[in-house]
């Protein structure tokens, strides 16, 4: 289990950075707010989650948790006294998440308003959910280690954003019956996505991705929800750009890691698929 640094108590203005760049920890905020209180419905095909209440209320929130079991419960998959978590929480892509980023993140999570919101069973039809989410980590959470600190450079950097932080693959990468991310479609979209519609192509191929869009136009639409047709992001991607139940989203975080997921999004492997096509079929 991760030990947290002695040396780095957690800086809550930059772990505020990385909820932002995380489209603010959308699945764990109502629509209209409180900002992490817990309740927001996630459909599954095998059930029904609901977001947990990550605010720092004692009693049903993560106020008398420490430090060490919120970052296991965020990179591990392990949820105290529950063990371990639904993969519909996507701790196997916040794995990665650089010491310094996971740390300051939860100094910020402590600065959010105490909200007493019971959590919500999920309403699934799996028997022994626990043992099957045991089971699902063992086989197909994959090993990922994370580094002390975040990388620097433009490029480096954007790939550990939309891996490890934005994990803009949660939603654009299609996923097999056993909702394992298909790595074969890395970003090529999915005509059914987290709430049952199409989620685009982001790749850079030319006809069915984002072929003709420049890093300008991505960092645009990340820090406005602005499309180069000028029309808006609708729908989920909109709640992440402007922050879920008014928390911070992309549309604050820092313009250079903005361009640097931007870059990073231009150099993956172009792949044709056609979203609105595969959804008719």
């Amino acid at each position: 289990m991760f030990l947290v640094s002695q040396a780095h108590a957690g800086d809550a203005a930059h772990g505020k950075i990385i909820f932002a760049l995380a489209g603010g920890c959308g699945c764990h905020s109502p629509e209209n707010g409180p900002v992490g209180a817990g309740g927001r419905p996630l459909p599954t095909p095998f059930g029904t989650f609901y977001g947990t209440n990550i605010t720092p209320d004692r009693e049903t929130g993560i106020g008398d948790w420490s430090d060490a079991e919120i970052i296991a419960a965020i990179r591990e998959g392990y949820a105290r006294d529950k063990g371990v978590e639904a993969p519909v929480m996507p701790y196997y892509q916040y794995a990665g998440m650089a010491d310094r980023d996971v740390e300051d993140l939860v100094a910020y999570l402590r600065t959010l308003l105490p909200v007493q919101n019971e959590n919500r069973n999920a309403d699934v039809m799996i028997p022994w959910p626990r043992l099957a989410y045991r089971a699902w980590r063992a086989l197909f959470g994959g090993s990922v280690t994370a580094a002390p600190q975040a990388p620097e450079a433009p490029a480096a950097r954007g790939r550990y954003l939309v891996n490890h932080v934005s994990i803009c693959g949660d939603c654009h990468t299609s996923r097999s019956r056993l909702g394992i991310p298909m790595t074969a479609l890395y970003l090529a979209g999915t005509p059914k996505g987290p709430d049952g519609k199409p989620v685009p192509n982001i790749t850079p191929d030319q006809r069915t991705g984002i072929g003709d869009w420049s890093v300008d136009d991505i960092t645009e639409l990340l820090h406005s929800g602005m499309l180069p047709n000028f029309d808006n992001v609708q729908g989920l991607m909109a709640e992440m750009v402007d922050g879920y139940g008014s928390g911070p989203g992309y549309g604050v975080a820092p313009e250079d890691d903005l361009r640097a997921i931007a870059t990073y999004l231009k150099s993956v492997k172009p792949i044709e698929n056609d979203v609105k096509k595969n959804r008719d079929q």
